[in-house]
């Protein structure tokens, strides 16, 4: 998957530049720093789109400047700032790399990944990119025969699950990217991603699951596949289960 640090700075320096374009051409707007920020921050957000990069980087360009600006106005000591900073790294490490943002699913969710697994009689599940353990944690609870597996990459909430799981001798929990995980063991597999890296997981979903097991993705479907059943949630997201069969020559 592409890395999205440079991306991410190259937009910045392209909003840089339009905005300091925009001033030369309009130079009543050099002498408001709020509209060159708010110019700077459209611009930002347009060059990441044009970049191809995730969606919810669109926001952050957009009101990077902005925001900090508002901080400067507010005095605050510069230590906080590094521990704010220090702090976002840990929890969202994996989107800086490439990966996704950190998405917490829901009790109705959980509910019903239970139930898959139960249908399923499933003795091995693997939750990719599994947060604060959301899923991962109450399944282990519930299914203590159950082999759990929880891939998450960003130390915090890797931390987090870690800690959860402390009583639990069914749940397995990786500090390292899913990418690097064989999915060739597992009965079921959970992942709560975004859009941008489902081709590629569909890939290694088809390379790797044996026929027959099931791989469910919350949220988002897999381009160019069918899904054996779709579960709506009763949840604040309506969320949706894509749930897919793992078939011989699988597209």
């Amino acid at each position: 998957m592409q890395r999205q640090g440079v991306p991410a700075l190259l937009a910045q320096l392209l909003g840089v530049v339009s905005a300091g374009l925009l001033a030369w051409v309009v130079p009543q707007l050099s002498r408001d720093v709020w509209l060159l920020a708010i110019a700077q921050g459209i611009a930002a957000a347009l060059a990441s789109r044009a970049l191809s990069q995730p969606a919810w980087w669109w926001p952050m360009h957009l009101l990077f400047l902005p925001a900090v600006l508002v901080a400067s106005t507010l005095h605050l000591p510069s230590e906080l700032y590094l521990a704010v900073f220090i702090l976002l790294m840990l929890v969202f490490w994996g989107t800086v790399k490439g990966d996704v943002p950190l998405f917490l699913s829901s009790p109705a969710v959980v509910e019903a990944v239970a139930e898959i697994v139960d249908d399923e009689r499933a003795r091995r599940f693997a939750d990719l990119g599994a947060g604060v353990g959301s899923v991962a944690v109450p399944l282990a609870k519930h299914f203590p025969l159950l082999a759990v597996e929880a891939w998450e990459s960003a130390p915090l909430p890797w931390a987090v699950t870690a800690f959860r799981s402390r009583s639990l001798p069914n749940l397995a929990v990786h500090r390292r990217s899913f990418w690097e995980c064989n999915l060739a063991g597992h009965d079921v597999v959970f992942a709560f991603l975004s859009p941008a890296p489902m081709p590629e997981l569909a890939e290694k979903v088809r390379r790797e699951m044996r026929v027959g097991t099931l791989f469910v993705s919350s949220s988002f479907a897999v381009p160019g596949w069918a899904p054996e059943t779709e579960l709506e949630i009763e949840d604040r997201r309506e969320t949706v289960l894509y749930c897919y069969r793992i078939k011989e020559n699988m597209t």
